[in-house]
C-alpha cells in the first residue's frame, strides 16, 4: 500500500535470493514504505505503470530485458523515478555510459547496508550517490574528453548558477544549498532547473560530470 511520507521502492533483479535478501534489507530502513519486486525489466515496466515507485534498484544483467535497456525506458516514460543500478561489475565505462543516459547512481552488489541505505536517501534528497565508482567513472570520462573551460560560457551559466552548482557536487540538498546562498529552496530549485536545461544534463549526476568538465568543481 502507498504511504505518501514513506519511500516506494521496486526491487528487480532476476536472482530470488538477491532480490529477496535486498527487500528484507529495505524493510529494516525507517524511510522505506512500499517494497515491490519484478525479475525482469519488462515486469518492472509493467509495475512502474501500475504503481507509483520513487526509485528502483536495477539489476544490470537480467533476461527477457536487462537493465541498460530497462534504464533508458525508464527515463523515458517514468522520468521521475529515480535509478540506482546494481552489479557485479566494476567497469568504468559501463557506469560512465549508464550516467550518460540518467542513472542517477552505481552500486556493486557487494555494496555493506549502510552504503545502500546512503544512496538511497542521497539520490532521493540530492538526485545522485556520488561513491568511489562513479567518481573514478567521471574522472575517466572527463580526462578522455579533457577539460572545456569554456563550456559554461556557451551554456550560458550564470555566476549565481555556478555558485549553486558546486554546492551541488558538495552533495547539498536544495534546502542546505537555499540557506547557504540565503535564498528560496524553490529559487534553487529553479537555479538547477536551469542549469539542466543549459547543459542538456539529465540529472545531477550529469550536472557534477559538466561541472568537473568545466573546471568548475575538481576531483
Amino acid at each position: 500500500m502507498i504511504q505518501p511520507d514513506k519511500l516506494n521502492i521496486l526491487v528487480t533483479d532476476d536472482h530470488t535470493l538477491f532480490r529477496r535478501g535486498t527487500m528484507m534489507l529495505l524493510e529494516s530502513f525507517g524511510e522505506v514504505g512500499q517494497i515491490g519486486e519484478a525479475e525482469n525489466g519488462k515486469e518492472a515496466l509493467e509495475k512502474l505503470s501500475e504503481d507509483t515507485f520513487d526509485l528502483i534498484l536495477l539489476d544490470l544483467e537480467m533476461p527477457v530485458m536487462d537493465g541498460w535497456e530497462t534504464a533508458k525506458k525508464i527515463t523515458s516514460k517514468h522520468p521521475d523515478v529515480k535509478i540506482i543500478m546494481i552489479s557485479m561489475h566494476d567497469s568504468l565505462q559501463i557506469i560512465s555510459d549508464l550516467i550518460e543516459i540518467g542513472v542517477h547512481s552505481y552500486l556493486l552488489k557487494n555494496a555493506d547496508p549502510e552504503e545502500v541505505h546512503k544512496a538511497i536517501l542521497s539520490v532521493i534528497n540530492n538526485d545522485f550517490y556520488y561513491n568511489q565508482l562513479v567518481s573514478k567513472a567521471l574522472h575517466k570520462k572527463v580526462q578522455k574528453d579533457g577539460l572545456d573551460k569554456g563550456l559554461a560560457r556557451r551554456a550560458d551559466i550564470s555566476p549565481r548558477e555556478i555558485e549553486v552548482l558546486q554546492l551541488i557536487c558538495q552533495e547539498l540538498t536544495m534546502k542546505e544549498i537555499g540557506e547557504k546562498l540565503f535564498l528560496s529552496e524553490q529559487t534553487i530549485h529553479t537555479h538547477r532547473k536551469n542549469l539542466m536545461k543549459k547543459t542538456k544534463a539529465k540529472n545531477a549526476v550529469g550536472l557534477v560530470k559538466f561541472a568537473f568538465q568545466n573546471g568548475i568543481a575538481a576531483f
